[in-house]
């Protein structure tokens, strides 16, 4: 059995850690209040565009397009900026979300591995009280599956395990670590729900309802995993 200083746990943030389908609403409520239902469905439009561009979630870039002839609405704009950056972050973190992050510092080194823009994700992160719970170790990326070798590079272990809401991103991640990786998938958000009749190959290794379930664990239940799929090259 490896040592707890053997271990890196690597966690996502949005709907792992951090309700994220509640900000989403929260943010949508908001647009809807200050420019209508087609100003909230507008903004939506160019949100899913970037984010089919980008690959990732940039709520500001979203905004930033969204002003594009809304001169006579700048004072609703502003405050929709203010809106997003001073968002009450820590209200939505799941129930005992740092109480998992503070358990698995006995089990081992926690680590963000997140998805995300370098100004808003950050904050949020921050802001949270995520950023602190795990010292400064964070790491965000465009595609954090894609970053496995310079994420190693930073954290080397002899074993890891990623916890993450998408089933999709573990089995492509378990493809390239094989077997230093145990995948925990968390059955939260809209991501998770839309999983459940897809072909997911390899399956994660371990599955709980919610961040909190991982309370009950210890190290070696992180280490029951199915066998591992051959390793292929990044």
């Amino acid at each position: 059995m490896l040592s707890s200083n053997e271990t890196v746990f690597l966690l996502d943030v949005d709907n792992t850690l951090f309700d994220n389908d509640r900000f989403g609403a929260d943010l949508g409520n908001r647009l809807e209040q200050g420019f209508g239902v087609a100003g909230r469905q507008r903004y939506w439009t160019i949100y899913n565009a970037l984010r089919e561009e980008l690959g990732y979630a940039d709520y500001l870039w979203a905004l930033q397009k969204f002003r594009v002839g809304l001169d006579d609405d700048l004072p609703e704009l502003l405050q929709m900026s203010a809106f997003v950056l001073d968002y009450p972050f820590a209200a939505r973190l799941y129930p005992r979300a740092l109480e998992t992050i503070a358990h698995l510092r006995t089990l081992g080194l926690p680590v963000i591995l997140s998805d995300g823009d370098v100004v808003f994700q950050p904050r949020k992160i921050q802001r949270s009280g995520i950023w602190e719970a795990v010292d400064g170790r964070v790491l965000i990326y465009l595609h954090k599956e894609r970053m496995l070798d310079a994420m190693q590079h930073r954290f080397p272990a002899a074993h890891y395990v990623m916890i993450d809401d998408k089933p999709q991103l573990l089995a492509a991640m378990k493809r390239v670590l094989g077997a230093r990786l145990t995948t925990v998938f968390v059955r939260q958000g809209h991501y998770a729900a839309e999983s459940v009749n897809a072909a997911i190959d390899p399956l994660p290794d371990r599955a709980f309802e919610r961040i909190g379930d991982l309370l009950d664990c210890q190290l070696p239940d992180f280490f029951v995993a199915a066998p591992a799929p051959a390793a292929v090259a990044n």
